[in-house]
């Protein structure tokens, strides 16, 4: 549905600061001005600063502005040229151009040369007949009806901004001197701190900020929080409200206000902004004909400013005082507190969040080991797996394989945690694919890292050990990817190690194509084969006493004789050693072994 909207633009002059007098009697135009808006559409319009605050709504095309009878835009003014200027609509942006005037066009005071594109309450000087850009966003869905979006925030340029301070509170604590008027302030903190307890929702917790603020500073139309942004350090608006929502809801702020009020720490009031000479040549403060402002930072738990409220009044009967900057810092104060709280508690949640989907995902890596060991006559195996965060980058499995072959695969990823999880999981699925088709030693460890090469992430990287038991004829072959060498312990206690020098080659995923050397033991009843990531010997007591690789390797000599037993006395021991202190990195035991009879 479209309705028709026809105005008639009438002239001005500005005569003084925040001053506007018309320019003899209102000319009725020579034509009317049909414009269409659509229902329940916002669109741009240029506002005449005069009395009754005459609008013309901006359509698409081009929209020409001046005295010439064809356009648009038709004013009165000797100072408007035949053809002055031409606004145009591109998207939902609009341009403005000079189209070669006698006296110029003007944007916020500046003349203009060429194409500038308008903000929303810019100031447009067509010669002496001005106008103000009106573009707003649109209102916040959902919300109060009084409450705007963020954008309704905005600095006057510095060139343009010379105000100095009126009135001045020094920091004396994120309270202020409680000690004056302490009753009040008492109040106010209480009441401030109950009406925002329970306030999780950041976005919801500062607009009832300046709800409450409305309710205390009676006289405030507008008001604003700006709350530094932890990446680039810079204010960003959060929160803007004003209490009359038939009236323009803009907070035009100065830049020498807000920097001392950041860099000082100290509240600023300025009793009469418009009367008051200090502010003259302040648009951000005259333009809108504040009759009262104040300023103050919100101050961290360490004392520095997270960020600022401000809120003015356009009461000239509704000046505030230095008694109310003295409340509007115990307010601040108290509402820096909740909105830290607000912060902490959604870091908390979040927290929360993150340890419920690490929990998944612990069950998800641990349901890619092996449930249970191969359980084969005469044979012993067993592994143990402890991460030192909820997941890890250890990795272990077992393969039955035709002819009475067990596959022992067992890795240790370069870092831990998430990241080490992830490559252990491709490490995972790799050797499980390759062990379905190759049944060498060799070519399995040559297609697992071909593999891992062929995508690797710099610096992560997986030492590995793979071999195949042979159950039939107790024949162990095993190749070695840059892993601490297995330790083979005799039925009699003697210790053994498969060759570290020769058979040692690089971790899997650093070097392609390397021809990995396997080595073959024959198993006796009683040999036991044990390998351990470093998260063994690297296990701290509470006197920084590391339990050590000798250490390792006595245990395992006078050791239980089975190997499930032995792994589970090691892994026993390392915990004790360890005396409750966390685990450096994730712990890893393997064993296999023949059985005596």
């Amino acid at each position: 549905m479209e309705h028709v909207l026809c105005l008639r633009i009438s002239p001005f002059r500005i005569l003084g600061v925040g001053e506007v007098a018309a320019v003899g009697r209102v000319n009725v135009l020579r034509r009317r001005f049909v414009v269409k808006v659509r229902e329940g559409k916002q669109m741009a319009s240029l506002i005449w600063e005069t009395g009754s605050g005459t609008e013309f709504v901006l359509g698409d095309g081009v929209t020409l502005v001046g005295r010439h009878p064809d356009s648009a835009v038709q004013l009165s003014d000797n100072t408007v040229s035949g053809r002055h200027a031409q606004i145009a609509k591109e998207g939902n942006d609009f341009f403005l151009e000079d189209v070669g005037s006698r006296n110029g066009t003007a944007v916020n005071g500046k003349p203009i040369s060429g194409r500038v594109k308008l903000t929303h309450n810019d100031r447009v000087a067509f010669g002496d007949a001005v106008a103000r850009f009106h573009n707003p966003p649109p209102p916040v869905v959902g919300g109060a009806a009084a409450l705007q979006t963020i954008d309704a925030v905005s600095f006057a340029d510095r060139a343009d901004d010379t105000a100095t301070i009126a009135n001045e509170l020094q920091h004396r604590g994120r309270f202020g001197a409680l000690d004056v008027n302490p009753q009040v302030k008492l109040k106010t903190v209480l009441d401030i701190g109950s009406s925002l307890a329970g306030a999780v929702d950041l976005n919801s917790l500062l607009p009832k900020i300046l709800d409450r603020l409305f309710d205390i500073f009676r006289y405030a139309d507008r008001g604003c929080i700006l709350l530094k942004d932890e990446t680039s350090g810079k204010m960003v608006t959060r929160a803007v409200r004003h209490r009359r929502k038939d009236e323009d809801s803009t907070v035009r702020l100065s830049r020498t206000i807000v920097d001392r009020v950041l860099t000082n720490k100290v509240g600023i009031l300025s009793a009469d902004a418009s009367a008051d000479m200090q502010f003259q040549g302040s648009e951000s403060i005259s333009e809108l004909k504040i009759r009262s402002m104040m300023c103050v930072p919100m101050l961290g738990l360490d004392g520095e400013p997270n960020g600022i409220i401000s809120i003015d009044s356009t009461n000239p009967l509704g000046q505030f005082t230095p008694d109310d900057l003295e409340l509007l810092v115990v307010v601040a104060g108290q509402a820096a507190l909740s909105y830290e709280t607000a912060r902490l508690m959604q870091a908390f949640m979040e927290k929360q969040k993150q340890d419920n989907e690490m929990q998944i995902a612990k069950s998800i890596q641990r349901a890619l080991l092996p449930a249970n060991p191969p359980g084969v006559a005469g044979y012993s195996f067993f592994a143990t797996y402890d991460a030192a965060q909820a997941v890890g980058g250890d990795y272990y499995d077992f393969f039955v394989l035709p002819e009475g072959k067990i596959a022992v695969s067992f890795g240790d990823v370069a870092g831990k945690g998430v990241p080490g999880a992830l490559i252990m999981s491709r490490m995972s699925s790799c050797v499980q694919s390759t062990l379905r088709q190759v049944r060498d030693v060799e070519q399995a460890m040559l297609a697992i890292n071909a593999h891992m090469c062929d995508s690797a992430v710099e610096g992560r990287f997986v030492t590995y050990i793979l071999s195949f038991v042979d159950t039939v004829n107790h024949v162990v072959q095993l190749s070695n990817a840059g892993h601490m060498a297995p330790i083979i312990r005799k039925a009699d206690g003697t210790i053994k190690r498969f060759d570290e020098e020769d058979l040692v080659g690089p971790p899997i995923g650093v070097v392609e194509d390397y021809p990995y050397e396997v080595e073959t033991y024959q198993l006796d009843p009683g040999d036991i084969v044990v390998a351990v990531t470093d998260g063994v010997d690297e296990a701290m007591n509470a006197t920084g006493e590391l339990y050590g690789g000798e250490r390792t390797v006595e245990f395992i000599r006078t050791g239980p004789p089975r190997a499930d037993a032995l792994a589970e006395a090691l892994l026993a021991d390392v915990r004790r050693h360890a005396g409750g202190r966390p685990q450096n990195d994730d712990i890893t035991i393997m064993a296999f072994g023949r059985n005596q009879p």
